[in-house]
């Protein structure tokens, strides 16, 4: 089974990969990207294969196309989350799930009627929303200001994409708003809510979405660390000259050139490890369901923040010095090597990751935990 699930993402990596470049350019919408990852087998994998197999397939598709890679993570993140709650939420295998959550942002509100609840208001940043099948969406009841999560259906009726999302990178990730005008929410699509009260036993397990975003991106990052490194290697085995003044006849040859790969390597990888320790770290403190205990909750949100810290770097420094490597003439836009940089310099400005540092070092030194929030 480990073999099939693989080779598919292999597969998958491989046709994106050949026209990113182009495709990046263009900036569309990713309705024919989201029909790939159907037609791929992919999006069952979180329940067919489990949260690792979720994970590495996410870092392969991110390598070949970071945005890609982005909607595939979130897809696995938001079903993961529905099952925080209680039982995972029940679906069609081949539906691509995305989330309408942004932590800035409490811009929705639920009003109750008719036995249910109707949702007004404005989302941003919400990735992959407008091409999803259903929607996870936290908004606040206006009655006793309770923070509800729920489903929905993301073409029921009110909710539109103004079509807002123009950034520098991730330009196929359609991250632009939610607007929701009326829109019916039954009881039964609520799967629970927020407690208010930190002492609540529900709140470590509840409060795992927050981190669990943390991890995706960090899983994305080591792709993107990756992806410019093989494509890089391509142009360099290929296509790059050797310097002038480096008496040797190709360019793999060159020490400096080695030596610079060679770090660049052993970064990316160093980050990969720190991943799969926090993959480990989630996946064993999901499992302990609402027993899971607030210093059980710290550790695994430590080993994310940790691994955040070392995948952000990994992805900037990666995607900004392979140029050095492979030479002036890889800056033309029929490469599209900048797309490596553009992807992991907006996608790690998610949030401050200094702040996760500070969280490693508090608690390092002074054994406090991470405050709950919508990034910790």
């Amino acid at each position: 089974m480990t073999e099939v699930w693989r080779k598919a993402a292999h597969e998958l990596a491989g046709t994106l990969a050949a026209d990113a470049a182009e495709r990046d350019l263009a900036g569309r919408l990713p309705v024919a990207e989201v029909a790939l990852l159907r037609e791929s087998g992919l999006l069952p994998l979180l329940d067919t294969a489990g949260w690792a197999a979720a994970n590495e397939a996410t870092r392969i598709v991110s390598a070949a196309d970071a945005s890609v890679g982005h909607l595939l993570g979130y897809h696995y993140l938001q079903l993961w989350r529905t099952g925080l709650f209680g039982p995972r939420a029940a679906g069609e295998p081949g539906w691509f799930w995305a989330g309408v959550s942004n932590p800035l942002d409490a811009a929705l509100l639920l009003t109750p009627a008719d036995g249910g609840f109707t949702v007004e208001g404005t989302k941003t940043f919400a990735t992959g929303a407008a091409v999803a099948d259903r929607l996870v969406v936290s908004a606040t009841r206006t009655d006793n200001g309770e923070k509800l999560t729920f489903v929905v259906d993301a073409r029921a009726e009110g909710i539109t994409f103004p079509g807002d999302w123009d950034n520098i990178g991730q330009r196929l990730t359609a991250s632009g708003a939610v607007r929701f005008e009326a829109v019916r929410v039954a009881h039964d699509d609520v799967l629970g809510a927020q407690p208010e009260d930190q002492s609540d036993p529900k709140v470590p397990r509840i409060s795992l979405a927050a981190i669990g975003f943390q991890l995706m991106l960090a899983q994305v990052y080591v792709g993107l660390a990756f992806g410019a490194l093989d494509a890089a290697a391509v142009y360099t085995r290929e296509t790059a000259r050797p310097w002038t003044l480096s008496d040797v006849d190709k360019a793999t040859q060159d020490p400096y050139t080695l030596a610079g790969y060679g770090e660049l390597v052993a970064t990316a990888r160093a980050a990969g490890f720190a991943v799969d320790a926090a993959v480990s770290a989630l996946g064993e403190a999901d499992e302990r369901g609402f027993d899971l205990t607030p210093a059980e909750r710290a550790e695994a949100a430590i080993a994310i923040s940790s691994a955040k810290i070392v995948a952000s770097r990994a992805a900037v420094e990666t995607t900004s010095k392979v140029f050095e490597f492979t030479g002036a003439r890889a800056t033309a836009t029929k490469y599209g090597f900048d797309r490596f940089w553009r992807n992991a310099r907006t996608l790690t400005l998610h949030d401050p990751v200094t702040y996760k540092a500070r969280e490693v070092g508090d608690h390092f030194l002074n054994g406090i935990p991470p405050c709950l929030s919508g990034y910790s």
